[in-house]
């Protein structure tokens, strides 16, 4: 059975503590203009799975609740940073296998203002379950006073730098890009444009990684209507419905840690095995991607995901971007929206942000960000510790 999105909504994406909302504001925001979007209500609604990282127990019911009390099932979802298109997965799985025909997909975080901890409830490294990736690193590179995001994936940085050549100024030119993108975009957290050497110039985070590389901490929320090829076709959805052609998640492998490499530890194995089978499943390949919305959490991040994607070969991927080949005018278009960088990161409604702007892009209802033709879209989410999802979407 066919799934197709036929509704997006998001807020926009704010810095933590300047807008007097709770969670369940946010997604009632973005909850309510995806079944807008969609020509939806609720009460159609037959199941909601709900993604968020920082709340407690059954907020996802407490944000559902805002749209309405009609008894539905109501799936609270945590996967770290991936956990937005996990709950984009669930929905259209629910829906694929004939248990649905409509499913509303919903993610927030309100979050608070800093760096994030060793795991995402920000607790100790002895008990994060993200403890062996830690233990990866420090075997390899020590521990240092920076934070522990940024430093794992500022190791895996130095670590590409070592073996292929790349540059400080190859990994700005993904924040420049990222954030010159974001001034087309209402709903980023950021708008302002920098040029490579203010990227290269900004404070140091871990090196070579300066905050404009960095994702930052962000209230906000997203939400997409999944439903079936029957709903489509009974509600007159046509021109709303964009299909999820396939959809992979992959977790951590041995592969992940035999190498001792941050490389693979921050999860490109995971991201290169999800883009094959969903290339697979599809029977399309990265060649036939017009548009992109990458887990860009730090510079070097979109650069792991060029190569596990199959953009370039390994260590081709600072080349990549300095080309120009991923942003208007060359081969792709990569973050449109801003990305993680300058979007902003809100973990559990990242995935559906993603969503949401690829659905908006293959509609052609983009507004200035809009990629010329693009037909066919791919999203890529991760999470430490680990699992990638990659969604293929397709406008027929």
């Amino acid at each position: 059975m066919k799934s197709y999105i036929v509704g997006v909504g998001m807020t926009k994406f704010e810095k933590p503590e300047t807008r007097d909302w709770q969670y369940w504001d946010m997604a009632k925001e973005a909850g309510t203009k995806a079944l807008a979007d969609a020509g939806v209500a609720y009460e159609q609604v037959q199941q909601v799975p709900v993604g968020y990282c920082f709340q407690v127990s059954t907020a996802g019911q407490r944000a559902a609740y805002e749209l309405g009390l009609t008894g539905v099932p109501v799936y609270n979802v945590n996967n770290n940073c991936a956990t937005g298109a996990t709950a984009l997965m669930l929905a259209r799985q629910f829906v694929e296998g004939g248990g649905s025909d409509c499913v509303l997909a919903l993610g927030f975080e309100k979050m608070t203002r800093g760096a994030l901890g060793a795991g995402s409830d920000g607790g100790s490294f002895a008990t994060s379950p993200v403890a062996r990736h830690y233990g990866i690193m420090a075997a390899a590179h020590g521990f240092e006073a920076s934070p522990p995001t940024a430093q794992i994936f500022g190791n895996a940085a130095r670590e590409h730098m070592e073996r292929y050549g790349t540059t400080e100024a190859q990994l700005a030119a993904v924040g420049a890009k990222n954030h010159r993108h974001s001034a087309n975009n209402p709903d980023a957290q950021f708008q302002d444009v920098y040029e490579v050497d203010e990227v290269l110039a900004a404070k140091a985070v871990h090196r070579p990684l300066t905050r404009l590389q960095c994702s930052p901490t962000s209230d906000g929320a997203a939400a997409a209507v999944v439903v079936s090829e029957r709903f489509v076709v009974q509600h007159g959805l046509h021109d709303k419905a964009v299909r999820i052609a396939a959809q992979a998640m992959t977790t951590d492998t041995g592969e992940s840690f035999a190498s001792g490499s941050c490389i693979d530890v921050v999860g490109k194995p995971m991201s290169r095995a999800a883009a094959r089978a969903v290339y697979e499943s599809s029977g399309l390949g990265i060649e036939d991607v017009d548009v992109i919305e990458l887990h860009d959490c730090f510079s070097v991040n979109e650069l792991l995901t060029y190569e596990a994607l199959g953009m370039c070969p390994d260590g081709e991927s600072g080349k990549l971007v300095e080309s120009g080949a991923t942003t208007y005018g060359g081969r792709w278009v990569v973050n449109p929206s801003g990305g993680l960088i300058s979007k902003g990161h809100p973990l559990g409604a990242t995935g559906l942000a993603q969503a949401t702007e690829l659905v908006r892009q293959l509609r052609g209802e983009a507004g200035a960000r809009q990629v010329a033709g693009a037909r066919v879209g791919l999203a890529h989410n991760i999470g430490l510790g680990g699992a990638a999802v990659v969604t293929l979407l397709r406008r027929s």
